[in-house]
């Protein structure tokens, strides 16, 4: 709790977890006051708490007496989505070299996006998203199908909140809003037009290991209602049937399946993403987005069958 008071009856758990929680992106180096005010700890505690998980290499100190997180909580941090990043690592890869577009790998985490991995090149669209980042759900393609597909009483919570407006194109009227999120989950994939950053467009898709078939029409175009929507449509009759997927995922996407899902945005689904597939790229190219949704349908669809093999098969017992 940031700028808080000292709270008396705290565990010494709570008061550990406030401390690491008072680390963010916009709070990556932190003065001992500074830990102190926004953990709501009283000084002395902090700078007691600080020193253990300092010398736990939990926390580092710089030359100029700021603390940093240290190097053991990196460690820890690469265990979290350990196995969804070993299988997901190769078809992302396919994904940018068939491309050459920023391709990330996004989970929800409360009521944002985390971004948990990305693969880009030098000549790709500048992006806000890092590994490690939060930002909105409603303005970015993968948080518009992480959204889209969850249960009805979370969707209408987020939607009850006053939500950020990145810039002018981003969607933020509850019912128009809504309107796109049954769209997304009717075809299975969702489009943004400088939602989250001007002059940069986007194409993102769940990842369900329980039905890899899920993942909408490939070649089909949203009934977008933001700025880009005639693009899209325009696109999308030129690019339908074209199939231009890169190696391996253009005969994934071949011979993939889909299904739709007519129902309401919100509503309850028993087969729910636990991550999303993006890709990324300059608005000034959107018209080459419906082209590039069916690879990207494709690396999500084997990234689901990857990860659904991975966590099904047995553990292995060693040999006496």
């Amino acid at each position: 709790m940031a700028g808080g008071s000292s709270e008396p009856g705290r565990s010494v758990t709570s008061r550990v977890l406030a401390i690491l929680a008072a680390f963010d992106a916009d709070h990556a180096e932190l003065t001992l006051t500074d830990i102190a005010r926004r953990g709501g700890l009283a000084l002395p505690t902090a700078h007691r708490l600080v020193r253990e998980l300092e010398a736990a290499r939990m926390l580092v100190r710089d030359a100029q007496g700021r603390f940093h997180v240290g190097h053991r909580l990196w460690e820890l941090g690469q265990l979290a989505p350990r196995r969804l990043l070993e299988v997901a690592h190769p078809w992302m890869q396919e994904l940018y070299a068939g491309t050459g577009e920023n391709v990330h790998l996004a989970v929800r985490d409360g009521m944002e996006v985390l971004y948990v991995h990305k693969v880009y090149g030098r000549h790709a669209v500048p992006i806000v998203s890092r590994v490690g980042g939060r930002l909105p759900m409603h303005p970015t393609g993968v948080g518009k199908v992480l959204l889209a597909y969850e249960a009805g009483w979370f969707v209408t919570s987020y939607l009850s909140r006053e939500l950020e407006r990145p810039t002018p194109h981003t969607i933020t009227e509850p019912g128009r809003l809504a309107r796109e999120l049954a769209a997304v989950r009717a075809q299975g994939h969702a489009y943004t037009y400088e939602e989250m950053t001007l002059g940069s467009c986007s194409a993102a898709a769940p990842i369900i290991p329980a039905s890899s078939a899920a993942f909408g029409n490939a070649a089909g175009s949203m009934r977008s209602t933001s700025a880009a929507g005639s693009t899209y449509a325009a696109a999308s009759g030129q690019a339908a049937g074209s199939g231009n997927g890169a190696g391996h995922l253009g005969e994934a996407a071949a011979t993939g399946t889909s299904r739709e899902h007519p129902a309401e945005a919100g509503g309850d689904i028993g087969d729910r993403p636990i991550a999303a597939l993006g890709i990324v790229l300059s608005s000034h190219r959107a018209r080459e987005l419906p082209r590039l949704v069916e690879p990207l349908l494709a690396a999500a669809r084997e990234i689901a069958r990857a990860y659904g093999a991975a966590t099904a098969a047995p553990p292995v017992t060693p040999a006496r």
